[in-house]
């Protein structure tokens, strides 16, 4: 068996858009890092659009500007959007969010997944971060003072800290025994793109349906958007086996016609819809960040959101402990950061389900309430300010 020499100080297992910029983080600061891929790090192509896209939040925006990453991301293709639209098809009150109101440029941007994965992929190298592809985890034992990672090449890694970022089906999180609660929704998130015969308007737009809540989200041309359609397994089926035209149809159907004709331009692909909650996001030295702690349902677009909140706080934490020469890996530091970002993920991910819960049925009393509540929400400035700060990470 092979032996690598060198001790690190981080591991990051997982390269993508959460794991990859949990390394570039950690690196900025000085650190000796390596990050591991299994498979091969997603590659941003201008001449095709991912699928896979993201409503990213201000907070997280800054976290890749103060990473050097942001710039980058911008000029090759991220859209900002400057209201946030939010209905019920069952009653007439709608819920607005508009920049103007918090005296912003744009409430976020919507980005491509391999866009913001390549550019931190390659960001990480830049910094010095020791990058393996198409590597899987063997193996995984720690001790009081570090860990240790058997690679499928026979080889060993050796850090005193390691961060899972490998994802909702994290091997890490498997091979460490940390039990995870799951809840099967039941239901398919449906993506792709779609040209409007009018304009987005800026505007991410989301309808509640009794099946659930269907989103456009705008893109770079005016007449573009990506969708994401969350509907119960058969459903989502039965609208993936649609040919293009019924399938234009049941889409512009459902946002009732806002957007005129409605023209898909992608394939479409569906994905299954599960809530997964580690027990735990701290055990000895290894750290559970992003997917591997917490999946979510996407219907608040804060998935990759919580992911990147799980870096920024650490980051803020090592920063800390190295400016005042503490020591970035000591227990009760990494039990802060465990603690306070448990508490704000799992409040977050009940709170989705529970939205969805409410919302996704045909129940005639909760029918009654919930469009109501959109448009009380609507009225009064002040809940409206709070709800849209704590999604934009600036509550605090």
């Amino acid at each position: 068996m092979k032996k690598r020499s060198m001790k690190r100080d981080v591991i990051v297992v997982g390269a993508g858009v959460v794991g990859a910029a949990c390394a570039l983080s950690l690196a900025s600061v000085g650190l000796d890092v390596a990050l591991v891929e299994a498979g091969v790090p997603a590659r941003f192509s201008a001449q095709q659009r991912d699928l896979r896209v993201y409503a990213l939040a201000a907070d997280n925006a800054a976290l890749l500007d103060a990473l050097g990453v942001w710039a980058s991301i911008r000029s090759a293709r991220a859209q900002p959007y400057r209201r946030m639209w939010v209905s019920d098809a069952a009653r007439p009150e709608t819920l607005v969010f508009s920049a103007d109101d918090f005296a912003r440029r744009e409430l976020g941007w919507i980005v491509e997944n391999n866009l913001l994965a390549d550019r931190l992929w390659q960001g990480a190298q830049a910094a010095g971060v020791e990058t393996l592809s198409q590597t899987r985890i063997n193996g995984f034992e720690q001790r009081s003072d570090g860990a240790r990672l058997l690679l499928d090449s026979g080889e060993t890694l050796e850090a005193r800290l390691v961060v899972a970022a490998d994802g909702a089906n994290s091997r890490l999180r498997e091979l460490s025994g940390i039990a995870v609660s799951e809840h099967d929704y039941q239901q398919q998130g449906v993506v792709a793109y779609v040209q409007l015969e009018k304009p987005h308007q800026h505007t991410a737009w989301q309808r509640f349906l009794p099946t659930g809540p269907l989103a456009f989200l705008p893109c770079d041309d005016d007449r573009l958007c990506s969708i994401v359609w969350s509907l119960p397994n058969a459903e989502a089926e039965r609208v993936l086996a649609l040919d293009e035209d019924l399938f234009a149809l049941e889409l512009g159907h459902a946002f009732a016609g806002r957007f005129g004709e409605v023209r898909p331009v992608s394939k479409r692909v569906a994905f299954p819809l599960k809530r997964r909650l580690a027990a735990q996001q701290l055990q000895g030295r290894l750290l559970l960040m992003g997917d591997a702690a917490h999946a979510v349902h996407p219907l608040a677009g804060q998935g990759v959101n919580l992911g990147l909140r799980d870096v920024a706080a650490f980051h803020q934490s090592t920063m800390r402990a190295r400016t005042k020469g503490g020591d970035f890996a000591a227990s009760s530091r990494l039990q802060r950061w465990a603690r306070e970002r448990r508490s704000d993920n799992v409040l977050s991910t009940h709170a989705f389900e529970a939205i969805n819960r409410v919302y996704s049925n045909d129940s005639l009393p909760l029918t009654l309430l919930r469009g109501r509540a959109l448009g009380i929400a609507h009225a009064i400035a002040p809940l409206r300010h709070a709800l849209w700060r704590h999604a934009a990470g600036l509550s605090a």
